[in-house]
């Protein structure tokens, strides 16, 4: 049957209830994909009876719990704002008025003025585990939150645009590119997975005088075979080079000029002059530079995209910029001065947002410079030109960047400054997602900062842990490829266990245990399922069949009750656009599903129990699975 079939045959059972009276009556709840949203609906019907309040306000105040203890879902009577009888009178009397053969729920438990309910086993057995076996991968998406109108879906989904990862042609990946490559690819995947078309791109740092420096570098001492071989590699040894030559230069510049020496023809030839002329080219589109710039890009990029791809990330555009013009930018400051938001001071081109903006807006926002003396535009009116002209191409309805906490003041002035040029509707669609430092990031030996060393390193610790069991070590199929899935799992799940905005210290030893909760502790949570249902060797058919009815015991009542709310985490990953949203929940999911094995083994119980709880703990794994992906983790099988 198909996953809304088993929604109406389920709503049939309930006096009062259908999913056209639910999503007339609660323009919010889609009970098709969200069990809970069905839930909500018969709970704020019953306790409207009860109370008189309407059904809509009690249904806006019906909230899950933070714990399983606690409760499915828990009313706080204060939030409804209602006069005349105290909060905690009402709860006591709307308590004892609940029916106690409701269909759904038991008598709740009130304390003060909060009231708890906790939802009975067998009919939530009986929707949930076929909802989330038949909808598998799209179990817990949210299809209609993307819909520019829910009522008339011809009209398309809400575009976003996700702009993250952002590295510098040429460099490896350090610490702030690895969590904005992170970040950044969780939160297009949440928005995706709430229905929005996502655009995601990659806005490359490609441009600058710093690129006429490695072109100098490579002249010099460049390799035709290093540079094939590991581009990156070897750009950037170059690079750490030539920038070596050119500070003891400009000290031996310096001390000849303090030593009375004409010093103006070693000026004139010296490695910053040389990197400047070059750019100059490149500014003025000679062809045979920017040949030469096009293939470090492209090698650059080539590179990055098996980095990308290890994560399980793709980028629909590759931007960078390279691709702002001069000429935009000159027409960008143009038009800033006709608005008076710019002056000019001493040849140089600034903001005063102290004088454009009145109060503490304007003192938080300060003075920036938006063009040097020499003509040289800066990053805000590039940003600004990149911006206008996404938005031209793509209409998009929102945007984030995903960039670092130390970029809350320019992203800031970026916005103020397109709704200062008259383009508030696309400032309000913009939003910078932001992030803290990473500490202490070093491979075991304590030697090199970039990402490919630091999975390496977890690749190759993991790889020793899996070869401490000989048995299992020889059913994985790719035991290199495992190991690196788990030592990239390490590295993002201590990224995202705590609040984005937060710095925290890297730590090889905690990332890569098998305790706790780690990366490969989830992997081992999932593949531990895979496992079981490998062992039991049951068909679909089997479980598809299953008696749900045979769930009895608290502990699979708890697993069940997990896996419900599954499609509300994904709701509200959307509005926190947290990582630690998702991951808690699936840490959670996997401790309930742990501790439920002593009593509801699979293998050697009864063939009719077997199929009950195999079912279980196949929505199990199908849930754990759902919930790795979004975070941008590859479920392994096996381990």
């Amino acid at each position: 049957m198909a996953r809304k079939t088993v929604m109406e045959l389920f709503a049939q059972r309930i006096k009062n209830l259908s999913l056209d009276s639910v999503t007339k009556s609660f323009p919010h709840a889609h009970p098709d994909v969200n069990p809970l949203d069905l839930y909500r609906a018969h709970l704020s019907t019953v306790l409207a009876g009860i109370s008189g309040v309407s059904a809509s306000s009690l249904y806006s105040v019906v909230m899950r719990t933070q714990g399983l203890d606690k409760g499915d879902f828990i009313i706080a009577v204060p939030a409804l704002r209602l006069k005349g009888s105290k909060p905690d009178v009402l709860a006591n009397e709307w308590g004892a008025s609940f029916p106690t053969d409701d269909a759904l729920f038991a008598k709740p438990v009130v304390n003060g003025s909060f009231m708890s309910f906790f939802v009975k086993a067998e009919p939530l057995s009986s929707i949930v585990l076929p909802m989330v076996r038949q909808g598998g991968v799209g179990y817990g998406r949210n299809d209609f939150g993307g819909l520019k109108d829910p009522e008339d879906p011809s009209k398309g989904r809400k575009r976003i645009i996700v702009e993250f990862s952002s590295p510098n042609v040429a460099k490896p990946f350090h610490a702030g590119h690895i969590r904005s490559t992170i970040i950044g690819s969780f939160t297009a995947n949440v928005y995706e997975a709430n229905g929005w078309e996502v655009l995601r791109i990659n806005y490359l740092g490609d441009w600058g005088k710093q690129y006429g420096l490695l072109a100098v570098a490579y002249e010099r001492n460049g390799s035709e075979e290093e540079l094939k071989k590991n581009p990156i590699d070897h750009l950037f040894k170059l690079y750490v080079q030539i920038n070596k030559d050119m500070k003891e230069e400009n000290e031996t510049i310096k001390a000849k000029k303090e030593a009375g020496e004409d010093v103006s023809e070693l000026e004139a030839n010296s490695l910053d002059e040389q990197a400047r002329n070059y750019f100059r080219h490149m500014t003025d589109r000679d062809e045979q530079t920017l040949a030469q710039w096009q293939r470090f890009r492209d090698l650059s990029i080539a590179r990055y995209q098996e980095t990308y791809s290890r994560l399980g990330i793709h980028f629909d555009e590759y931007s960078g910029e390279s691709q702002v013009s001069e000429e935009s930018m000159s027409k960008m400051a143009e038009q800033l001065k006709a608005k008076g938001v710019t002056r000019e001071d001493n040849g140089a081109v600034l903001v005063d947002f102290t004088q454009l903006l009145p109060g503490k807006e304007g003192k938080q926002l300060g003075i920036t410079l938006v063009r040097k003396k020499d003509g040289t535009a800066l990053y805000l009116t590039r940003d600004i030109c990149e911006l206008l002209g996404r938005y031209e191409k793509y209409k998009f309805d929102h945007m984030i960047y995903v960039v670092g906490a130390a970029q809350n003041l320019h992203l800031s002035q970026l916005f103020k400054l397109v709704e200062l040029l008259g383009h508030q509707d696309v400032a309000k669609r913009c939003q910078h997602v932001n992030f803290g430092l990473v500490r202490g990031m070093s491979t075991r030996k304590g030697t090199a900062k970039f990402l490919d060393d630091i999975f390496a390193d977890c690749a190759d610790y993991m790889h020793e842990k899996m070869r401490q069991n000989e048995a299992k070590y020889a059913q994985i199929e790719n035991p290199e490829a495992t190991a690196d899935i788990l030592g990239i799992s390490g590295v993002m799940v201590q990224d995202m266990s705590g609040k984005r905005i937060n710095d925290y210290d890297f730590n090889m030893d905690a990332m890569t245990s098998l305790e706790g909760d780690t990366g490969p502790y989830l992997q081992y949570a999932h593949a531990r399922l895979c496992s079981i249902k490998r062992r039991a060797a049951l068909s679909e058919e089997d479980l598809d069949g299953a008696d749900l009815a045979l769930l009895t015991e608290a502990h699979a009542t708890n697993v069940v009750r997990m896996l419900a709310q599954w499609p509300d985490v994904v709701k509200n990953a959307l509005r926190t656009l947290e990582p630690t949203t998702i991951l808690t929940y699936l840490f959670k999911t996997a401790h309930v599903v742990s501790s439920s094995y002593d009593q509801l083994q699979v293998v050697g119980s009864e063939r009719e129990l077997m199929r009950a709880r195999m079912a279980l703990y196949d929505a199990a794994r199908i849930v754990l699975a759902n919930g790795m992906r979004v975070l941008g983790l590859t479920p392994l099988e096996r381990m």
